[in-house]
């Protein structure tokens, strides 16, 4: 096929910020181009460009061998469909349609002939004299369509043309525009951050991140072969794990290897791996590549969508310890506090500060009328070592308590294979605390001061379990074990086999249905 328009090396920077970072595409002849990616990433900025709204600060944009990039936008061979579509409110659909071509002072018979054929073209036989403000989105839409294409551009741009529909007119028109595109055969260049769009649509998808292109190719190529873990999420649902490429054409994860039909990776290279959730079968446990607990089942019409867990997350446990509440009251003074003590971390003792010990220890006061009362006076003098450490607090008139600020170094826990850590501290509460409580997993992992990380980037990995095997409702003083976990390794699945939550199965898929792609930098 002929190239239509080279894009090379295009830059563009609004207030400072490189928006493209040298750009470089080749559109062919009767193409459907999609340009997809989420918002900033580029796409817009880089049709406007090509449409001419927009000049390049480098680079060079050609279209039939001729550089446009310094062409005026009215003068470029090329039509652009708005989000919004910018109809003329005061002319009716035909006069809309119509509009270009009086611009250009064409005869009125080559203008009906021309007007007529569009009409037929996008369905709106019977609507000639329609108010455009009385037509629906998707007619609206058609008409804009009509309008663009009635001036026989050699391109046309569609910016998200398609986001103003709801969801049922949307898919609609989807298969419409591949239609007209089909018909008219010229190249349509589209902007989208809508995967399905793309992939129902387009001859070459481009996916776009932060100014750059991250791969080309078409439905097919970017759906089972993206090329990184960014272009896998971005197009349809995958399972990403990371893992080793032992060699060509085997690959590990979870401690257990697995044939691919991948090459070309140096030996024990680092990698990511991509499972669509259509490409893994279940079957009988033992029976597969791996087993699994089913965690969830959710309904989707004409699969379910299944969640299993495949190998468990990191864990920790911790004592709590649970006590009657020893409030200590001041007849004379008619008031009454209650504080209890706690555990820190010796690493976060040079920044304790009274406010923060009051926090920690969950203190309160209040007079006989139960009208709370500041705690003014807060006593501690805490080591950066391991030990047990007075501290009182009181208020104003002099009613006080003692309790222990327990200065404990944190047991971690590090997992090496879900490259996490997890720590938690012991921790006091009374009886009628927990029964009072109206979400207990989150306040469990307040007073414990629970906190898991990623140990490759440091980023915050959230607590996704706390077992425990107390009744709230009834707990009596003494010491409870509580587990915190983050979540194990989890496989989305789509398939039309009945299971049930809680199942225990076997998972299995073939050599081709593994994607090995390159780890980002």
């Amino acid at each position: 096929m002929k190239k239509l328009i080279q894009v090379k090396n295009v830059v563009k920077t609004f207030d400072k910020q490189v928006v493209l970072k040298g750009i470089s595409l080749d559109i062919e002849e009767n193409e459907f181009v999609t340009l997809l990616g989420p918002s900033g990433c580029g796409k817009t900025t880089l049709l406007r460009i090509i449409a001419g709204f927009l000049d390049p600060d480098e680079g060079h944009v050609i279209m039939d061998g001729e550089d446009i990039a310094k062409i005026p936008a009215y003068q470029r061979d090329v039509n652009t469909v708005f989000q919004h579509y910018a109809l003329f409110p005061h002319l009716n659909v035909y006069e809309n349609i119509a509009f270009g071509l009086k611009i250009k002072k064409q005869p009125k018979d080559i203008i009906d002939q021309k007007v007529r054929r569009m009409i037929s073209l996008v369905g709106l036989e019977g609507f000639e004299k329609r108010d455009v403000t009385r037509l629906s989105g998707g007619q609206q839409q058609r008409v804009a369509i009509a309008r663009a294409l009635v001036n026989e551009p050699k391109v046309l741009l569609l910016d998200e043309s398609l986001s103003a529909l709801d969801k049922n007119l949307r898919k609609e028109m989807q298969l419409e525009l591949k239609q007209i595109q089909k018909e008219v055969g010229i190249t349509f260049i589209f902007v989208t951050h809508d995967q399905e769009e793309a992939l129902t649509m387009s001859d070459k998808i481009v996916i776009m991140k932060d100014g750059e292109i991250e791969q080309i190719g078409t439905p097919t190529e970017v759906y089972n072969e993206p090329v990184n873990e960014y272009c896998a999420r971005f197009v349809g649902d995958s399972n990403i794990i990371d893992g080793i490429m032992k060699r060509d054409r085997l690959v590990s994860f979870d401690d257990n290897d697995y044939e691919c039909v991948d090459y070309g990776f140096s030996e024990n290279e680092e990698v990511d791996i991509m499972l669509r959730p259509e490409d893994i079968n279940i079957t009988a446990r033992n029976k597969g590549l791996l087993n699994g607990e089913v965690k969830s089942v959710l309904f989707k019409g004409i699969h379910n969508e299944v969640i299993v867990e495949t190998s468990s997350g990191t864990s920790k446990t911790v004592i709590m310890h649970v006590t009657k509440s020893h409030d200590v009251k001041n007849e004379e003074a008619h008031e009454t506090i209650s504080a209890k003590s706690f555990f820190m971390d010796p690493e976060d003792v040079p920044t304790l500060t009274s406010s923060e010990v009051i926090t920690r220890a969950n203190a309160q006061a209040w007079t006989d009328d139960e009208e709370e009362i500041s705690i003014s006076k807060v006593d501690f003098h805490v080591k950066e070592e391991e030990g047990v450490y007075e501290c009182t607090l009181a208020t104003e008139k002099g009613t006080e308590i003692t309790i222990n600020i327990n200065v404990v170094k944190p047991a971690l826990i590090e997992d090496k294979e879900n490259e996490e850590i997890i720590q938690a501290f012991d921790f006091y509460r009374d009886a009628d605390e927990i029964k009072e409580s109206v979400a207990l997993d989150t306040d469990l992992i307040l007073w414990a001061d629970a906190y898991a990380w990623n140990t490759e980037d440091d980023s915050r990995v959230e607590i996704w379990d706390v077992k425990y095997d107390f009744d709230d409702e009834n707990i009596t003083e003494g010491d409870y074990p509580v587990t915190f976990s983050t979540q194990g390794r989890e496989l989305k699945i789509e398939t039309t086999m009945h299971i049930q939550e809680g199942e225990r199965i076997g998972l299995w898929w073939k050599p081709e249905d593994i994607h090995v792609m390159r780890k980002m930098r």
